[in-house]
């Protein structure tokens, strides 16, 4: 087991090995997945000054949290990660509570459907219709940042992509933890950091790939954001923790999105892991969630 210098992060992972799925024996079923996902994201309440209210928007579920804190019409728009396979509003309340009541804004968290039962593109598209429903309420783009963790990041960077496609406004800004997007599952990250990474693992990450994708291409920029034209993007904040496989995803896509004269804020955070700031219990989450705080209020005002 690796010798953390975090003793929180030490203690992660040897709480997460006890349940973990030896790599020979057969993979759980879907639900099963789904279900210890959404339990450990719940294990944390969100906080108590934060309202949840289950809605509908562009016919899909959404929860709209709003923290008694909030500015008027300061809004997070959140795509939770999960390899676009588990993961919703159970699993990603508690983030994306506790990061509205830093940003002082109104979350929306978007329930988009789920691989293999809706393989792609069903999560893009119903990211965009989630963000044409947000816009359509009158919140303000200009007020609003798309947000998302894992393949909800990656997904934040396609719909951007796709906003601007289609017309629509653009939000003020893209914050994006730890994204996955490149499913090539391919980069410089994955061998060196292949022993070190307890979150992801080829095997696993390649199902994820092949779940959402089947044969599909693997470079098609709606499902790899990394490939896209990045022109007219809003300004983007990535954080990467050193210690992920997915890392080079995050130093590829600023690269791009810089050679597109986006503007682009990478933080990589020294021994942290994939998507840190979810593990409630990990002091280094709540200060990288301080940080984004600081970014998205610079942002939208």
């Amino acid at each position: 087991m690796t010798a953390w210098r975090d003793p929180e992060v030490a203690a992660l992972q040897a709480a997460m090995a006890a349940f973990a799925t030896p790599p020979d024996a057969p993979r759980p079923p879907w639900p099963e997945r789904r279900m210890g996902i959404d339990a450990m994201g719940a294990s944390v309440p969100p906080p108590e000054s934060c309202l949840v209210e289950a809605m509908t928007l562009g016919g899909l579920p959404v929860e709209k949290i709003a923290p008694s804190n909030a500015v008027a019409d300061r809004t997070l728009f959140y795509l939770h990660g999960g390899g676009y396979c588990v993961g919703g509003c159970a699993s990603h309340r508690t983030l994306a509570a506790r990061m509205a009541e830093a940003a002082q804004a109104t979350a929306f968290v978007v329930d988009y459907r789920l691989a293999p039962e809706h393989p792609f593109p069903a999560a893009h598209d119903d990211a965009l219709a989630a963000w044409r429903a947000v816009l359509e309420l009158g919140r303000d783009p200009a007020r609003t940042v798309i947000a998302g963790d894992s393949a909800g990041g990656g997904l934040s960077v396609a719909l951007a992509v796709a906003a601007r496609d289609a017309g629509l406004p653009l939000p003020a800004g893209l914050h994006l933890i730890s994204p996955w997007v490149n499913l090539t599952n391919v980069s410089p990250a994955y061998p060196v950091k292949g022993a070190t990474d307890f979150i992801i693992t080829q095997q696993g990450i390649d199902e994820f790939a092949s779940s959402y994708l089947g044969e599909g291409d693997r470079k098609n920029p709606k499902a790899s954001p990394l490939f896209a034209d990045f022109a007219g993007l809003p300004p983007m904040l990535i954080q990467v923790g050193s210690e992920e496989v997915l890392m080079s995803d995050s130093t590829q896509l600023a690269e791009a999105a810089g050679l597109a004269r986006v503007d682009v804020t990478l933080r990589i955070w020294p021994d942290m892991i994939h998507i840190w700031p979810f593990f409630a219990m990990l002091s280094a989450g709540g200060r990288a969630i301080e940080e984004s705080t600081a970014w998205i209020k610079a942002r939208v005002g």
